[in-house]
């Protein structure tokens, strides 16, 4: 009878292990799951986004808004997070799927890139025993050709090639891929921001690296960083943003939840956030692409829900000096010793249209106060606002001024006084992006192309001034 209920048990133990072997073969996040269940966990829902999203990847159900499916996908994840292991798990996962696929990996070196290669092959090689399922239990008639096993490239039976690691700038000649993956391309701030390192880069890539294609379908995957705008993912965004879809999980989300508690708590991400640079913090955990060498603002402080109990509603609004400058109206709600921006207005169109979007702003935000620059036609301006707000018999006092000071000056010293005071809503950067680009790549010297956006936030702190214990108007 104990033989009897022994094999009993045995044969169900194999038959769940087939069902999750079967379900592993068609589901990329129960493969990864199923060779790693210890560390592909529920609560790294982080990881399931991610393996969905190249699954749909690789199905070509991840769509464009025309019904087009990418073919070309940006990750960006913080360190530590699991995007390299899970991109291993998956460059296996599709040769399961098709053993005819060619994979090309590249990172900021050769070894890096190499041990992708290697990661891949050792667990497509991996040899099952009694306690756990192995690759070759889900991919049985997908295996490494005898005698072609290299770390540095190798080739799946009945295949000429199937996969090569790089670095980046490295040579790549004579192969093609259907898959062509970029982990890593930028290795650390300081290389992010030499402009000829950077440049260098992106000639191997505009050169090198997209020759190397295996078919009219090529698939890429880039994993970076965001440094630079001129980084490479920086480029592309730029120079083809609808051909790109975007994975982007900061390591705090905008209701202020860690990505993963389970590897980065709050109380750890604090210790780092204490010692760390606020750029290089920035670009590896909030995934917010900075051009930081020189630029005058450090750091500014964000609110994710406005007071209740705020106390008067001004705005400051600096006209276009010349025919390319901006006009910039800010609108912000006092809070104690504090500013909170609610509205921004950051715009080159011309004074008949502004002077109605400034007024409908006013108007909308109960602003009690506008301090509009008279310089160069603002105080006609500021009338024709007035004009509006009359007409719609709405009431806010506008007020004109004569700016005497040097601008520059004025920017650079009150420059510590705008970033402790003033706080802007979080995601602010994708809310106003012409006005943050403005004011976060201003620089402490040399020629700044436009200078009207802290020229604005200047303005706010002098005209509602602030001294020991309030902010007065």
């Amino acid at each position: 009878m104990q033989g009897l209920i022994e094999k009993e048990s045995h044969d169900l133990i194999s038959v769940m292990d087939q069902a999750e072997i079967d379900l592993a073969r068609v589901d990329f996040w129960e493969f990864c799951c199923t060779l790693s269940p210890d560390y592909y966990t529920e609560e790294k829902t982080h990881l399931y986004k991610l393996c969905n999203t190249l699954q749909s990847f690789y199905e070509h159900t991840l769509l464009k808004g025309n019904g087009e499916y990418y073919n070309k996908l940006i990750i960006e994840m913080p360190p530590q997070h699991g995007k390299s292991r899970t991109l291993t798990n998956f460059t296996a996962w599709i040769f399961g799927q098709n053993q005819e696929e060619r994979v090309i990996t590249a990172s900021y070196n050769d070894e890096l890139a190499q041990d992708f290669s290697r990661y891949t092959r050792d667990i497509i090689q991996a040899v099952s025993n009694t306690s756990e399922i192995v690759f070759s239990d889900i991919f049985p008639r997908t295996k490494i050709k005898h005698g072609d096993a290299s770390f540095k490239h190798w080739a799946l039976e009945k295949q000429f090639f199937s996969y090569k690691g790089t670095g980046v700038s490295g040579t790549v000649t004579g192969k093609g891929a259907t898959f062509r993956i970029i982990d890593d391309p930028v290795k650390s701030a300081e290389i992010a921001y030499n402009e000829a390192a950077l440049g260098k880069l992106w000639t191997w890539y505009t050169g090198t690296w997209i020759s190397r294609r295996g078919g009219p379908i090529v698939m890429d995957i880039i994993c970076n960083t965001p440094w630079s705008k001129k980084d490479p993912t920086g480029r592309l965004l730029e120079l083809q943003p609808e051909e790109w879809y975007k994975l982007s999980m900061p390591v705090i989300d905008n209701d202020n939840n860690m990505l993963c508690d389970t590897i980065l708590n709050r109380s750890a991400y604090a210790e780092i956030q204490a010692v760390a640079d606020p750029h290089i913090l920035a670009a590896n955990y909030l995934m917010q692409r900075l051009d930081v060498k020189g630029r005058l603002y450090t750091q500014f402080n964000t609110y994710s829900k406005l007071p209740e109990d705020t106390t008067g509603v001004v705005s400051y609004t600096d006209t276009a000096d010349e025919g390319a400058d901006y006009l910039c109206s800010v609108v912000a709600k006092k809070h104690g010793l504090f500013w909170y921006v609610v509205d921004v207005i950051y715009t080159q169109d011309a004074q008949e249209i502004t002077e109605v979007s400034v007024a409908d702003m006013l108007m909308r935000n109960k602003t009690t106060l506008d301090i509009v620059e008279s310089n160069n036609g603002g105080r006609a301006f500021a009338r024709n606002v007035i004009r509006i707000i009359q007409d719609h018999k709405e009431r806010s006092y506008v007020k004109w001024f004569h700016q005497s000071k040097n601008k520059t000056a004025r920017i650079l010293t009150q420059s510590s006084t705008v970033q402790k005071y003033i706080l802007f809503p979080e995601g602010w950067h994708d809310k106003y992006p012409a006005f943050y680009e403005a004011v976060i790549n201003y620089q402490k010297e040399g020629k700044n192309k436009h200078d009207d956006a802290p020229d604005t936030l200047t303005g706010l702190v002098e005209k509602t001034r602030i001294t020991g214990a309030m902010i007065y108007v």
